[in-house]
């Protein structure tokens, strides 16, 4: 163990030492009473001054993308080289949980369980609707949905190339859910597993800058840290419920034309919301796990069959060309400096970026908590690069088909349908298209369900100061509130409901992309140290 890591203030320190627990509950004093107050109060506040709130929330999202667009680009490359060197640098023998420790799950179970909590409802949602946003920008239209702005096509556009607007396109909308996003949740999870694991320190925020800020991160500086946790976790969480829910509503409208207003939203987040409790009462491997595995297994079979019964051949064509594209552009599309199509980086890129961001804490930890037995390099690597590769099928199956349809027919419905729409328009051309429009449901509404579950998971174990066993009802109190949140944000935001979500998403994602900026510098240390003190273990074992 590291110098720094074997400072007793850390050694001794007990989870939940510090906890109070009124009414049975286990509660970490005070960023439990802080962040869960401050919850209630905004929607308390917000839900009274409706019209205000409406204002701000537009105002918000557009400031912080435009003027700080350079940041999230600049935060996220950093993320990216800083997962890279630690796949080729002798840091990636470092194993999590010490040197004898053996993985909890097998490698299905592990990578059903990564997908479903990073960002399995964004899939369904953005699937078909991101790359015919950009391939139409490509081609020298104008996209302007759900808040998310792409006027000046990425890279300056492809005008009158069907080819190149569907190859940019595609690139376009890989890079948002390939290596950067991934490499966000990749140094959060690894950070809390290794200080948890290789340490024993709490399984929460605060214990991933210990060698930074030693045994001070007990005190305020550790509760700044959790508490800016809770909030990004929230509204990163509400945000995707926010959008599962508009998709959710949008195809049962489709199917069986149910109302898609207020009320609807509120009876379909309080349903989902319940589900979610009954998953926060059976446990992570009772719950999340099972939940995850079914989600998987149907996204894989609608996926193939998209494949299968979809146009084939341009389907691997978008693959394989979108693939190179991406690889082809990711230095242009990355640039934080001087870019031509400012309104693509700020209007899609920062606002993604904040977004990954402000779920970091969520499925960072939810990843660190079944990842016990890797070692660093098989852990980076797994989770950068394995998603990156389904995200590039997902997109090319789903985005594929629906801008094949466009080329076929410029007016097909998919063209013109609302974003949250447009999967259900597209699955409309192919055969079986209620049953594949019902599983499409299913699916957002399972992924809400895992969401929903495991964000509940993380938000008490950081507000009980690391604990994992933490009472349930405090778990059924931030599953409640996640729910509320959501529903809050969708009303106030009236016909913007997205752009409000969006909002509060970049909102707490700005500050935390601070606090992960130096979590790096953190982890690096610890793995340092803990590295030397291998080396130095095994020299001993020779003599």
């Amino acid at each position: 163990m590291g110098d720094s890591m074997s400072n007793p203030d850390a050694a001794d320190y007990k989870v939940g030492q510090d906890n109070i627990t009124p009414f049975g509950l286990d509660i970490h004093n005070p960023v439990f009473l802080i962040s869960g107050l401050s919850i209630v109060a905004f929607v308390l506040v917000t839900l009274a001054f409706q019209q205000e709130a409406t204002g701000f929330f537009n105002w918000l999202r557009p400031f912080l993308t435009s003027t700080f667009d350079w940041f999230f680009l600049l935060a996220g490359n950093i993320f990216v080289v800083f997962c890279l060197m630690l796949i080729v640098t002798p840091l990636g023998s470092v194993r999590l949980g010490g040197v004898d420790a053996k993985p909890d799950y097998s490698y299905l179970g592990w990578f059903a369980m990564l997908f479903a909590a990073g960002m399995g409802i964004g899939l369904m949602f953005f699937g078909v609707s991101e790359p015919m946003s950009h391939y139409d920008s490509a081609m020298g239209g104008i996209s302007l949905e759900g808040g998310l702005r792409s006027d000046w096509a990425p890279l300056g556009g492809a005008a009158g190339d069907v080819e190149a607007a569907r190859n940019l396109g595609m690139a376009a909308t890989i890079f948002h859910w390939a290596l950067h996003p991934w490499a966000i949740y990749a140094v959060v999870a690894l950070a809390l597993a290794f200080f948890a694991y290789n340490h024993n320190l709490p399984l929460t925020l605060r214990s991933a800058f210990y060698p930074i800020f030693g045994k001070a991160v007990w005190g305020w500086t550790g509760h700044i840290i959790d508490t800016l946790a809770v909030f990004a976790t929230l509204f990163g969480l509400a945000t995707s419920l926010g959008f599962g829910t508009e998709q959710a509503l949008a195809g049962l409208n489709f199917l069986f034309d149910t109302p898609t207003g207020n009320g609807a939203r509120v009876v379909l987040i309080a349903a989902i919301t319940a589900a979610a409790l009954i998953s926060v009462l059976r446990g992570l491997d009772g719950g999340v796990k099972v939940l995850s595995e079914i989600n998987i297994g149907l996204a894989a079979l609608l996926m193939a069959f998209i494949i299968i019964v979809g146009p084939t051949t341009a389907i691997f064509d978008s693959v394989v060309s979108g693939g190179l594209a991406y690889a082809k552009e990711i230095v242009p599309l990355s640039n934080p400096f001087g870019r031509e199509d400012a309104n693509f980086s700020q209007g899609w890129t920062a606002f993604y970026w904040a977004w990954w961001i402000s779920w970091s804490p969520f499925v960072g930890m939810f990843i660190a908590r079944v990842s016990r037995g890797r070692t660093v390099r098989e852990f980076v690597t797994c989770v950068i690069f394995v998603p990156t590769l389904v995200s590039i099928v997902w997109m090319g199956a789903f985005g594929g088909t629906a801008i094949e349809q466009v080329i076929a027919d410029p007016a097909a419905a998919v063209q013109g349908a609302a974003l949250e729409l447009k999967l259900f328009e597209m699955l409309k051309n192919l055969p079986l298209a209620s049953i594949t429009s019902f599983l499409g449901i299913v699916l957002v509404i399972v992924f809400f369900v895992t969401s929903s579950d495991s964000g509940s998971l993380v938000i008490d174990t950081i507000t009980a100061g690391g604990k994992t066993d933490a009472p349930v009802s405090q778990r059924v109190f931030w599953c409640t509130f996640e729910g509320l949140v959501a529903a809050t944000l969708l009303l106030v935001g009236g016909a913007g409901a997205l752009t409000a979500l969006q909002a509060m998403a970049v909102s707490t994602g700005f500050p935390f992309t601070v606090v992960l900026l130096v979590m790096c510098v953190s982890l690096f240390i610890g793995l340092v140290k803990e590295r030397k003190a291998m080396t130095a273990a095994a020299a001993v074992r020779q003599t």
